[in-house]
């Protein structure tokens, strides 16, 4: 499995072990590691060991790895760093209560779409989306938008684009005409069914509109 993003192979093979106990279900043995990762067993215990001793990962009383408390405060640190994730939560909150679905926040980051703000529905059978979670721009209507498709009708959909079984419907969040933030929800097809946009894509719509109002001002 390649690992080489940054050029600096330790640091990048570092992140994947991270990486790869963030998208777990649940702690991760070393074997799991390796078998997610690709690498050697050798470098992934070294690497993982390394990242236990900075706080990054730690180990349950069986020995499997979960992410470290530090990673915490870093988390807390970023959030402070977006600003527009705390301005945009009232109007996440009504966009889930209204829809019943989950709903995230996106921005673009270079050539992925980072989720900032994330609140799961309350269904049993839902989306989850972690916040800081990077998924690829072009698939899914956030990762549309952020490349710049602009609806004719205030909002886009999407069926199974970025996951099967998966849909969304999102709407731009623009701010002194910039494109600052996608906002959506996200859920089962089985549930959203053929006409998700005509269902929700008002709701999502006016979501967009109170946080594009709730962001003026905000610092960079």
């Amino acid at each position: 499995m390649e690992h080489t993003v940054s050029g600096v192979g330790v640091l990048d093979k570092s992140v994947a072990v991270l990486g790869a106990v963030a998208a777990a279900d649940g702690p991760c043995s070393l074997a799991d590691l390796v078998a997610r990762t690709g690498m050697a067993k050798a470098t992934t215990h070294r690497l993982a060991a390394a990242l236990e001793a900075h706080g990054l990962l730690r180990r349950d009383g069986d020995g499997r790895y979960r992410l470290g408390l530090r990673l915490v405060a870093l988390g807390r640190s970023a959030s402070d760093d977006w600003p527009l994730a705390v301005a945009a939560r009232p109007a996440l909150e009504a966009l889930r209560d209204a829809t019943h679905e989950s709903a995230q926040l996106y921005v673009r980051d270079g050539d992925a779409r980072v989720c900032i703000a994330s609140l799961d529905s309350g269904q049993e059978l839902r989306t989850i989306v972690a916040e800081g979670s990077r998924l690829p721009l072009g698939v899914g209507s956030a990762g549309r938008i952020l490349t710049g498709e602009r609806p004719a009708d205030g909002w886009t959909a999407s069926r199974g684009e970025r996951a099967p079984g998966v849909g969304s419907v999102s709407a731009p969040v623009v701010v002194d005409g910039e494109l600052v933030a996608a906002v959506g929800i996200s859920g089962p097809l089985d549930r959203l069914g053929d006409d998700a946009g005509g269902r929700h894509g008002r709701a999502v719509a006016r979501a967009a509109a109170a946080i594009a109002r709730a962001a003026v001002g905000l610092p960079d």
